[in-house]
């Protein structure tokens, strides 16, 4: 009757484990019942659980207990860090220039008197960029159309790398060239000029652009690239062509314009100034105006608060009535009295006694340059100083001829 009891205890055992499957086992193996010696060693030690079985109401199985849940995950192993020792010569040359420049990098915002419903006036912001402090005596480098107001007056701030604004006012600018200077009013605080690369430095296609700004109003953000290419020719803020701008793939975004681009020296290379982009973020095609011109421009500014245009003393007729009768060059509307064009005797448009308009001179080149159209002239000049002789090559009466002549600077 006894061994009748521990046979049927061993069988409960296995029908238990068939029903609370222990992990790793698949499915429930029948086996032959084990002896009593066997089943004594099973009761006493049980291996262990992940699942407490449900107790009968008799406490039967009191002595089974379940397994302790397992740990939580743990964070990710920690990772020691390179010593500063350990950065790439590269790497910490980016730092170095933007620690160098980054004080001489500006945020400029331009702003107008509105009227609100009630006709008070209120001053909001118009439009924003970057500029750089050009000099000690508080003179701010940007793009023309930074702070160009059209018709309307507006009012300039100048916010330092120490987060403290200025009032500013315009000195002037050259929207061809797309420049403009900017004064600081009553700045109380030392200021760190750019450095400016030295007249004839090197600036080739590979080399390091760093490019630093405020795009979307985030100040002082620095991006870096390559020069992509140099000597190219894109249309300006003033409608016509700069010359010998730099393309960079530094990312330029809106807000960036009249930024500083830097060489691997901390030198100013160009100034940001616009973009080739289908959504107006960029696109890895950007242009800064090249820091011959700026070096040019900007001392004529602050000296004259304009800068000198060379010109030949003519009214040009515009681009597109030339086109019209397929005229090749810029044909002369009319001479300035006195200029050097009326005293070598170039001629303008003339009327017949019908009233029919009968055409002038046309200048199709200067000194080895060719003049296709207005762009051409201003950039053949351009090249020039107010004073230099040059030679005009025009087609009078269907003729080639040509005068020389020196420039005068135009208002």
């Amino acid at each position: 009757m006894a061994a009748s009891r521990r046979t049927l205890l061993s069988s409960s055992l296995v029908l238990l484990g068939c029903l609370t499957v222990l992990p790793g086992m698949t499915e429930c193996q029948t086996a032959a019942p084990p002896s009593p010696q066997a089943e004594t060693v099973a009761v006493s030690a049980p291996a262990p659980r992940e699942i407490a079985p449900d107790v009968g109401a008799h406490g039967t199985l009191t002595g089974l207990a379940a397994a302790p849940a397992p740990s939580q995950p743990h964070a990710t192993p920690e990772v020691k860090a390179p010593s500063p020792a350990a950065r790439l010569e590269a790497e910490q040359n980016v730092i170095d220039v933007f620690r160098a420049a980054a004080p001489a990098t500006v945020f400029v915002t331009q702003k107008r008197l509105v009227r609100d419903y009630s006709m008070r006036a209120l001053e909001v912001p118009a439009g924003s960029g970057t500029g750089f402090v050009w000099d000690t005596q508080g003179h701010v480098v940007t793009n023309y159309h930074v702070v160009d107001a059209g018709r309307a007056r507006g009012t300039y701030s100048v916010t330092l790398y120490s987060q403290k604004t200025y009032d500013a006012q315009l000195l002037g600018g050259d929207p061809n060239k797309d420049i403009a200077v900017l004064k600081l009013i009553n700045c109380d605080e030392p200021l760190t000029p750019i450095r400016v690369l030295p007249q004839g430095g090197p600036l080739e296609v590979g080399q390091t652009a760093i490019a630093i700004g405020n795009p979307f109003g985030l100040d002082h953000t620095l991006t870096t690239g390559v020069v992509s290419a140099i000597g190219r020719e894109v249309q300006g803020y003033g409608g016509v062509t700069i010359r010998d701008m730099i393309q960079t793939d530094a990312s330029i975004n809106p807000g960036n314009s009249g930024g500083p681009l830097l060489d691997s020296g901390a030198h100013l290379i160009g100034m940001n100034t616009m973009i080739f982009s289908k959504t107006g973020s960029s696109a890895g095609i950007g242009f800064a105006v090249p820091v011959a011109t700026v070096r040019r421009v900007v001392p004529q500014i602050i000296d004259k608060g304009r800068v000198e245009h060379p010109g030949l003393g003519i009214e040009p007729l515009p681009d597109a009535y030339a086109a019209r009768v397929g005229v090749k060059g810029v044909v002369i509307t009319r001479t300035v009295a006195g200029g050097p064009a009326a005293k070598a005797g170039i001629r303008g448009l003339s009327q017949d006694r019908t009233g029919e308009i009968l055409l002038g001179d046309i200048i199709v080149g200067i000194n080895e340059h060719k003049v296709r159209n207005y762009d051409d002239l201003y950039n053949a000049l351009d090249r020039y100083k107010v004073g230099d002789e040059v030679e005009v090559k025009l087609v009078r009466d269907g003729v080639p001829t040509s005068v020389r002549l020196n420039l005068i600077d135009l208002p």
